[in-house]
């Protein structure tokens, strides 16, 4: 073959090939020019997406979940009722104050002093110790009693009914009481034998207050 016809044929072969080299890699890059999909872009809504918590679509305050050992379900949801309607709320801080609380009104009722049971007490309760408090006086006796400890103080109930909380509390103390007539003679009770009573109190205050304090509105034997 004529060396001259073998250089066109060659040629020509390489000719084509370089444009099928040049479709093909063409193409190639065209496709390569737009971003590919994420390999696991789901086709529809997802289902795994977090689940919005109660309150977060509505803007609803969501109260923080408190554990507090050895108490109900309903106990723990008024407390946390009470929590999410008063910030300042601390159940800790509540119990130490109640224990407080609680002696400072057994000390005003034993010594008579009505002014202190008034800034403690609500209405009603304040009403049962001063009638308790004009019998006593009537009968010319006087009480000589001493709170020798607090063993144990437990919320047993809360309840948030807007805008009052209410939180009953069971106490445990241990009581040395004397009871004297109008003459200073004993007659009931040992200073010497403290008494271990049980107690149901109940405290009560408004969410809308300014005043931090709770005030005693039920006592009750436990």
């Amino acid at each position: 073959m004529d060396k001259t016809v073998e250089i066109v044929i060659i040629a020509m072969v390489a000719a084509f090939l370089g444009l099928r080299l040049y479709s093909v890699l063409g193409r190639r890059a065209e496709h390569e020019e737009q971003p590919l999909p994420p390999r696991f872009e789901p086709k529809g809504p997802r289902t795994d997406a977090p689940r919005s918590q109660p309150g977060e679509q509505t803007g609803a305050v969501v109260p923080p979940r408190i554990l507090v050992p050895g108490v109900t379900p309903a106990i723990e949801r008024g407390i946390r009722e009470i929590a999410a309607a008063d910030r300042h709320f601390d159940m800790l801080a509540f119990l130490e104050g109640a224990k407080a609380a609680y002696r400072m009104v057994l000390e005003a009722f034993w010594r008579g002093d009505r002014e202190a049971l008034a800034r403690l007490c609500d209405a009603d309760v304040l009403e049962g110790f001063n009638a308790a408090l004009d019998a006593r006086e009537a009968a010319g006796e006087t009480l000589d009693y001493k709170l020798v400890r607090i063993e144990d103080a437990n919320i047993v109930a809360a309840d948030y009914r807007a805008p009052m909380a209410r939180i009953t509390v069971r106490f445990g103390a241990d009581i040395a009481a004397v009871t004297r007539n109008a003459e200073g003679q004993v007659i009931a009770g040992s200073l010497n034998d403290a008494v271990e009573i049980r107690d149901l109190w109940t405290f009560s205050r408004s969410t809308q207050s300014t005043s931090p304090d709770w005030l005693v509105d039920e006592t009750d034997e436990g």
